[in-house]
């Protein structure tokens, strides 16, 4: 069972800058989440640098990059009020990754790969949809919520739309224009000439939008201080700053044992088990629809990555963590190929945040907000609107069904809605290819064309209620291998009226699927 990769350095030219990149969308995420989460900020910082620095090696997908989850904010949030300190709910994170150890090893990772792709593809737009909303008031200057927010619903009466409003009707002059120069390094980097030349593999086009948006605010300081963004508006990153060895140790939170005993903490720490697990399968079945390479990732082996990730986090006083499908798809976009960019994007940010925590604290967020714009909208593009509308119905509507339900609740209750929708279009598409019933005057032939259970039993009835008084009726049940007692009991009760109708009744490979059954059943 493998459980250990070592990054190499077969794609370095690209690995490289994409974890660079990956670095300047995590980081202010890192903080944000953390943030709304109610948690210390460098407990944040600690769940990103592990989710590169350790998940690199354990992780079962080559593109995916884990760190701090927006959808764990409600519940991280509601345990460490619930459970009185931050020490105690360490105690949570850590005993979080023991369950996904033992999920990863009892090869629970399955479960993702029932979810249908209208559903994943729905996510993927949906989610870049969220970004794009989400973003564009950090774009315009209006910074009052976290960068990672995903939710819809915001404390009060607000939520993402009411926010959209009152960033257009309040914009910040100077954030639009460090936004509208980013936006067009971004689209000048898509060129065909541009990505001819080789030294823009070395300065990705995120990197030169962060250097220049930052230069730009910094003149702004001499030339326009009414434009200029400022940390004390909430405009820029806000990177605790180390001055110390002492102080950086002292940032970290050592778990308080004690809360073992205290059943409560069990309890949240299922929680985030379950939920972090079922988020990160989401991501990697994502993930690998984005992968150029079309790899496919181990979801069992990602199970037990992530339970030793959470495992070193508790430890070492950090958030939960699971695999995120923002920096994942961030990652990819960036032009990642191997997990060295996820190595690359822990380690520069362990740096980052050590030695020049000063310099980061510069960064306008307008400038990330503008790089994440664009990387929604290459996950929610028109193409790929119209190609689930090219594949028809029973595959579109799941997929609108998952996009509409992400945008107006969250992920896990959007993807709950649209595998719900899915499930009903599996289930009707089934039963209806499940039975035919063709005729030749009085001579009825009714065919069960694979396994029938109980789902089909609708579908049964409707059929026999076509056959006419004094027909002949032959039931074939040759291409079954499983026929469920539903299907029997509903043929012996139509069997038993056919005799006032003058129906006579023929089978054939019928009765000797339950006599398998039975013999089966008695081994």
């Amino acid at each position: 069972m493998k459980t250990f990769s070592l990054p190499t350095l077969a794609s370095a030219n690209r690995d490289v800058p994409a974890g660079i990149v990956v670095f300047l969308v995590a980081l202010p995420l890192c903080l944000g989440i953390a943030l709304a989460s109610g948690a210390p900020l460098f407990a944040g910082v600690i769940t990103g640098v592990v989710g590169g620095m350790v998940l690199a090696f354990v992780s079962g997908s080559e593109l995916s990059v884990s760190g701090p989850a927006a959808g764990l904010t409600v519940i991280v949030a509601g345990a460490i009020a619930s459970l009185g300190s931050f020490q105690l709910f360490t105690v949570a994170v850590l005993l979080s990754g023991l369950f996904q150890l033992a999920l990863g090893f009892a090869r629970a990772g399955g479960i993702g790969d029932f979810i249908p792709n209208s559903v994943i593809k729905g996510m993927l737009a949906a989610i870049g949809i969220v970004i794009i909303l989400k973003q564009l008031p950090h774009a315009l200057g209006y910074d009052r919520d976290f960068l990672g927010d995903e939710s819809f619903s915001q404390p009060g009466q607000a939520d993402t739309f009411t926010d959209l409003v009152s960033a257009f009707t309040s914009p910040t002059a100077g954030a639009i224009v460090i936004s509208l120069v980013a936006l067009v390094l971004m689209l000048l980097w898509e060129r065909p000439f541009m990505k001819r030349q080789s030294w823009t593999l070395i300065l990705p086009a995120p990197l030169a939008c962060v250097v220049v948006g930052t230069l730009m605010n910094e003149l702004f300081g001499s030339l326009w201080p009414a434009g200029q963004l400022t940390a004390e508006n909430q405009h820029l990153v806000q990177l605790p700053v180390i001055g110390s060895a002492a102080e950086f140790f002292g940032m970290f939170t050592a778990p308080d044992l004690s809360a073992l005993l205290l059943p409560d903490v069990w309890i949240v720490a299922a929680t985030i088990a379950i939920v972090g697990s079922i988020e990160t399968l989401l991501c990697i079945e994502a993930t690998d629809k984005l992968d150029p390479e079309k790899r496919i990732s181990d979801p069992n082996r990602e199970l037990r990555g992530q339970g030793i990730g959470n495992f070193v986090c508790g430890l070492l006083g950090g958030l939960p963590m699971t695999s995120v499908i923002v920096r994942s798809s961030a990652n990819v976009y960036a032009g990642a190929r191997t997990r060295l960019s996820t190595l690359v994007h822990g380690l520069v940010l362990l740096l980052a945040v050590v030695f020049i925590g000063g310099l980061l604290n510069r960064v306008p967020l307008a400038t990330l907000a503008t790089v994440l714009i664009v990387v929604g909208y290459k996950l929610s593009s028109r193409e790929i609107i119209v190609s689930m509308w090219r594949q028809g119905l029973t595959q579109f509507i799941p997929f609108i069904v998952t996009v509409v339900g992400i945008v107006f609740t969250d992920l896990l209750k959007g993807i709950a809605i649209g595998l719900l929708t899915g499930l009903f279009f599996v289930i009707r598409s089934n039963y209806h290819a499940a039975v035919t019933l063709v005729n030749q005057d009085d001579n009825w032939l009714l065919r069960l064309n694979k396994d029938t259970s109980f789902i089909h039993k609708i579908e049964l009835k409707r059929k026999l209620r076509k056959i006419p008084d004094r027909a002949r009726l032959i039931v074939d049940g040759t291409k079954a291998l499983y026929i469920d007692g539903d299907i029997y009991e509903t043929l012996r009760e139509f069997e038993a009226g056919a005799a006032f109708r003058g129906i006579e009744i023929q089978y054939y490979h019928f009765f000797d699927k339950q006599l398998v059954r039975s013999t089966a059943s008695q081994r």
